[in-house]
């Protein structure tokens, strides 16, 4: 007689072996989420600004870009890497697109010399809290709209490209501009340079750092300029870090720089600093 045939083990559908680091990270997101939300439950969330400085005028800012910063419960800024992936997918992510851009009309409201630029999902276009903030704004002081610049990275627009489309048209009527944010991350389409409306186009850090002494990143952002005159669309350099970079980059003509080399992004910018010294 032979053996008798042993059964064979079935696995469930969705019953994949994790590995450990997969359930770690898992956990850590989950941990890392939790902490986010309760910090947006506790308005625990501030804009930090860094500067963008002319190129031709390196001491003059072009306008500013606001950070928003999540504070954990020490009041330790947490990086946005660790919880922005898994933010984008909910409605947590939604949450903060509209804390920052409220942080960013109470700035532009409050000082009427400061143009700004606040990050955005493309998501957040069909999000009422968001566009409440934004609309409610615009009717109390229509100049905001002209002093705003919405940035959008790639991956987003191109997630709902329709939409993207319709509301860049119609806020370009009220004077909002638009940033291509991270330009030559990762896949880049050029159809975006056609097909959208975007009047800044920000070069990705990743291309920027150290390009005195990478020939081959400069052909890159040579490139990208001659796409960028062409589409008549205004270029800012992240990521500066360098005086060396910053020069050539100021000789193969961007517009605007931006990095720790001009500026740290800081929660006590210029005119919060005034208001402090008025009232000392």
């Amino acid at each position: 007689m032979g053996d008798p045939e042993m059964p064979v083990r079935t696995q469930q559908p969705g019953a994949e072996r994790s590995s450990p680091l997969s359930v770690a990270m898992s956990a850590r997101d989950r941990t890392m989420c939790d902490t986010v939300r309760m910090a947006l439950n506790k308005n625990h969330v501030m804009l930090a600004f860094q500067p963008v400085v002319q190129t031709a005028k390196p001491d003059t800012p072009a306008f500013f870009e606001g950070f928003l910063r999540v504070l954990d419960p020490q009041g330790r800024a947490i990086p946005a890497a660790e919880f922005m992936d898994s933010a984008e997918k909910q409605e947590m992510g939604r949450q903060l697109d509209t804390l920052a851009l409220a942080r960013g009309m109470a700035a532009l409201e409050k000082v009427p010399e400061l143009r700004l630029s606040i990050n955005m999902s493309a998501r957040s276009i069909a999000y009422r809290p968001w566009r409440e903030v934004l609309d409610t704004a615009l009717k109390r002081d229509q100049t905001m709209g002209e002093r705003l610049i919405l940035e959008i990275t790639e991956d987003s627009a191109n997630s709902l490209s329709d939409v993207v489309q319709v509301f860049m048209r119609d806020m370009h009527m009220l004077g909002i501009s638009f940033a291509l944010d991270n330009f030559g991350a990762g896949f880049t389409s050029l159809r975006y340079l056609r097909d959208f409306y975007f009047d800044i186009l920000k070069i990705d850090g990743s291309l920027v750092q150290d390009i005195h002494r990478n020939p081959d990143n400069r052909v890159l952002v040579k490139a990208i300029l001659s796409l960028a005159c062409h589409f008549d669309m205004f270029t800012v350099a992240q990521n500066v870090e360098k005086r060396l970079d910053a020069e050539l980059l100021a000789q193969l003509g961007v517009d605007c720089l931006q990095g720790y080399y001009f500026g740290a992004p800081t929660v006590s910018p210029y005119w919060k600093r005034q208001d402090g010294a008025r009232s000392a």
